[in-house]
């Protein structure tokens, strides 16, 4: 019997020690989670920085988001990058001065506008997002085509569960 098969089978029986193993591999992956949130931080705001020395990283965000998902009304973009909309519209208003991105009449609604990406723009996301791009095959070079396909299964079906809402609130 492994020792995942021995940990699961002694958690369901509830047999001592099975809820403190269960907390210490909780916290052990928490760890892991949060090393791996402050280490993608902390690339992107070196990408961000190269992307535009005079933007803040939210800018460097909303443009990687254009750059993933295309054109898109600013409101869009505000509720898919999680911020307020007048910070996002602050934002835009600056890449569109840079050159960065340009905004278009909304074909739906004349009143409205598309916000894309420029091929400036596009090329200035590329080649800041390309340090990211390296440091992350960087850390995967000695992993197995299995264990990237593992990790990915892995981080696919953890990404997939909605988050509890806290009954307190």
């Amino acid at each position: 019997m492994t020792q995942n098969k021995k940990i699961e089978s002694t958690s369901k029986k509830g047999g001592p020690g099975a809820q403190s193993e269960r907390e210490r591999l909780v916290r052990a992956l928490g760890a892991q989670l949060s090393a791996l949130l402050s280490a993608s931080r902390a690339l992107t705001a070196e990408a961000s920085a190269s992307f535009h020395p005079d933007l803040p990283p939210a800018a460097f965000h909303i443009s990687v988001w254009l750059h993933a998902y295309g054109p898109a009304k600013v409101s869009r973009v505000a509720e898919a990058v999680a911020m307020d909309r007048s910070a996002t519209s602050r934002l835009t208003s600056r890449l569109l001065e840079l050159g960065l991105i340009k905004a278009r009449p909304d074909p739906l609604d004349g009143r409205g506008v598309v916000l894309e990406l420029t091929d400036r723009g596009r090329t200035k996301v590329n080649r800041s997002s390309a340090g990211k791009d390296d440091a992350f095959r960087q850390r995967i070079s000695n992993f197995s085509d299995a264990e990237i396909e593992l990790l990915a299964g892995l981080l696919r079906r953890f990404n997939s569960i909605p988050a509890q809402q806290d009954p307190k609130s």
